[in-house]
């Protein structure tokens, strides 16, 4: 049975621990590979981190101000296993803000700062009053998921394009598993890009995302794209 929840995912993606799951093509030569065990232990920190610094649940809004990246699918199925919203950037009113320009966000009154580059310790600039450091403190959090409230399968999930319920958010038929080629999406489509990774892994499938600027250079350079395509086995496009 395909799951019907963010918890029953995680799940899924923990019966085989090894498997790689979500694998990112950076700018520069950035490569990140999670696999189901990995991922699943980013999902669990950050959701320890939401629920415990910020009492997330349901009715939580948290807004994503991040790019199409591994680090937002993380965070996003964080706020989903904690019961909360998606909320697209720049929301009006959301609770926490989660955002790689914490310069931009100094007027939210909780603010999360993420360094996206695999290897950061701490974010590299002087962070707003009060904000927290996603790189130094994701990290002091526990492995497994501690409490968190009921999830409401009536409360929003996500919001932008494509609003969705927490009931609805796997609603979807699941494809067959593949290990999917994906081009990472701006932040401006946060909403479908999660919504696309989401479908892939319920699936029980795998994504490789490209960063913009390794899209660009595969699309301008076919044996580059057919030595990745061979070597992270891919089996169909996003």
């Amino acid at each position: 049975m395909p799951p019907t929840t963010v918890a029953d995912l995680l799940v899924l993606l923990a019966r085989e621990p090894g498997r790689p799951r979500l694998t990112w093509y950076g700018d520069g030569g950035e490569r990140v590979e999670l696999s189901g065990a990995v991922l699943g232990n980013w999902v669990s920190k950050t959701t320890n981190l939401l629920v415990e610094e910020f009492d997330a649940g349901p009715g939580t809004r948290v807004a994503l101000d991040l790019p199409g990246h591994w680090r937002t699918v993380v965070w996003a199925l964080a706020v989903w296993r904690a019961g909360a919203c998606v909320a697209a950037p720049g929301a009006a009113g959301a609770d926490v803000v989660v955002t790689d320009s914490p310069a931009d966000a100094s007027g939210a009154d909780q603010v999360v700062a993420v360094a996206l580059p695999a290897l950061a310790r701490r974010f590299p600039d002087d962070l707003p009053p009060g904000a927290i450091d996603a790189a130094s403190a994701v990290m002091t959090y526990g492995d497994a998921i501690g409490w968190t409230q009921p999830v409401d399968p009536a409360s929003p999930a996500l919001e932008g394009g494509a609003p969705r319920s927490h009931a609805d958010l796997l609603s979807g038929p699941a494809p067959t598993a593949q290990r999917v080629l994906a081009a990472a999406r701006p932040r401006t489509e946060t909403a479908a890009f999660l919504l696309d990774v989401l479908a892939v892994l319920a699936g029980d499938g795998s994504v490789v995302l490209t960063s913009p600027e390794t899209t660009a250079a595969l699309a301008s350079d076919a044996p580059r794209r057919d030595r990745l395509v061979a070597s992270e086995r891919i089996t169909a496009e996003g």
